[in-house]
């Protein structure tokens, strides 16, 4: 439901091409595997340990973040990061991917190293602020690059119920769950991340730093390799792609440009304000920001609200992974926003009402089982309807950077343990926003389409992709 056609065509004389969908599927199937796993590393860093697990291996303590500290070193990150995150996208389209995207790496690399060298609440929230604008253009631009390489129907997981023209469902399944799980991949490394947070925590002394210093020395200096590696690695565009033939990298361009419907890919600010004045982008963004405060809560306090339960700091670093890889199992082949922000929200009645470990502690893994995959379909959701290139790219900047806001409001609503009533209400609350504007969304792109459909029988015009 709610793939909507779009806007700022360029041309429609052109005549389309039908192409082998055996072919496709080859050729999609050779892209996954160039593409991929460049994606998969790149999640996997921005989501290793996270400030939470730093928190609960001793930074509190030795900073003497008391009171709201945390609080205001956790939410300084997410303000140079949102709003940095559209103009990076529109970098990306003036600069190289693989110039653009390894920049970003090395530079947020250097920042978490240096981490390790703080020594005061001050200096930690200049290196979060610091942090947050490094990283901004990471997730927004990974997402713009995928949508350059593969047409709307492998982003936004519809295949399985595809026609005939399209691809086989066992290729359908292989390429969407690929990139699925790129694009929510930080369930898997959430997990992986907590049981690292948990290792590195006992070189405690080491070098002469604390264990919580070594996560951050750790990560950076991966970071900073890996994007040295990607510069000389990563591909552009299909149209540049060396690991394409030349009728692959035709026929890729081909499907491409029967899946926008020729919309536009040059750079024109009109496609910038078409974007910012478009009120489905707000609707997406409203979809987003209830689905990324429960998100960003999960992973900045599971480990406190963990601890708070009972458990010792080395457990709540264990038991934080469960519920990351509650969300990732839940994921197979997604289920709709509605049906995952309504699993969060039996989730967060569990943690609100009960007063035991155990029953909190399941509803702590089905608040992520229920909201972690839901993330990754608002933004093909929101990718889908945005329109040619560069309009999809700021709508996506503009969903991921405004959504992101959220993450101050996740940093200051956990404040009242050991129950943390005010955060877990306020979750439930910001989850019936979702599934509200869900529903709103889903009437009303259903109600465009039929316009256009009408309008396109009007015109006798036929398109075969069932929108």
């Amino acid at each position: 439901m709610g793939s909507l056609r779009n806007d700022s065509v360029e041309s429609n004389s052109e005549k389309q091409i039908v192409l082998n969908p055996r072919e496709q599927a080859r050729i999609l199937r050779k892209i996954d595997w160039h593409l991929l796993p460049f994606v998969t590393v790149f999640y996997l860093l921005s989501f290793l340990p996270s400030l939470g697990n730093a928190k609960v291996a001793g930074m509190a303590t030795d900073l003497n973040l008391t009171g709201f500290r945390y609080n205001i070193a956790a939410a300084v990150f997410f303000i140079p990061y949102s709003f940095a995150e559209v103009p990076s996208n529109i970098a990306l389209k003036l600069f190289r991917p693989s110039r653009w995207i390894p920049s970003i790496m090395v530079v947020w690399g250097i920042v978490m190293t240096l981490m390790c060298l703080v020594k005061s609440y001050q200096s930690l929230v200049v290196a979060r602020a610091f942090l947050g604008l490094a990283e901004a253009g990471l997730f927004p631009g990974v997402n713009y690059y995928i949508c350059l390489w593969y047409p709307r129907s492998e982003r936004s997981n519809v295949l399985l119920y595809s026609s005939p023209q399209h691809q086989s469902q066992v290729c359908s399944i292989l390429i969407c769950v690929g990139i699925y799980l790129c694009l929510n991949f930080c369930l898997i490394v959430g997990a992986f991340g907590g049981l690292l947070a948990y290792g590195i925590e006992r070189m405690e002394g080491v070098g002469g730093l604390h264990g919580w210093q070594w996560i951050f020395c750790l990560e950076g200096i991966t970071t900073v390799l890996v994007a040295l590696f990607s510069f000389f690695y990563m591909h552009n565009y299909p149209e540049t792609a060396k690991f394409l033939t030349e009728p692959e990298r035709l026929c890729i361009i081909d499907i491409l440009k029967q899946d926008s419907n020729n919309l536009s890919s040059r750079f024109d600010t009109q496609f910038i304000w078409q974007a910012i004045k478009d009120y489905k982008t707000y609707v997406q963004i409203i979809i987003y920001l209830g689905l990324l405060v429960p998100g960003y809560a999960i992973a900045l306090f599971s480990p406190t609200i963990i601890n708070e339960l009972g458990y010792s700091a080395a457990n709540a670093q264990l038991l934080s992974v469960p519920p990351f890889v509650a969300g990732c199992i839940y994921n197979l082949r997604g289920p709709f926003i509605i049906g995952g922000a309504l699993v969060s929200l039996i989730g967060y009645i569990l943690l609100y009402c009960s007063v035991r470990a155990g029953p909190s502690y399941v509803g702590a893994c089905l608040a992520a089982a229920g909201d972690y995959p839901t993330v990754a379909v608002a933004l093909a959701w929101a990718g889908s309807n945005a329109g040619g290139d560069l309009k999809r790219g700021v709508v996506l900047a503009m969903v991921i950077g405004l959504g992101n806001l959220g993450g101050i409001c996740s940093s200051f609503i956990y404040i009242d343990p050991p129950r943390f009533h005010i955060g877990h209400g306020t979750i439930m609350g910001f989850l019936s926003l979702s599934i509200i504007m869900s529903l709103f969304a889903m009437w009303d792109y259903n109600r465009l389409n039929k316009q256009k459909e009408a309008q396109c029988l009007a015109e006798n015009i036929t398109d075969d992709r069932g929108y």
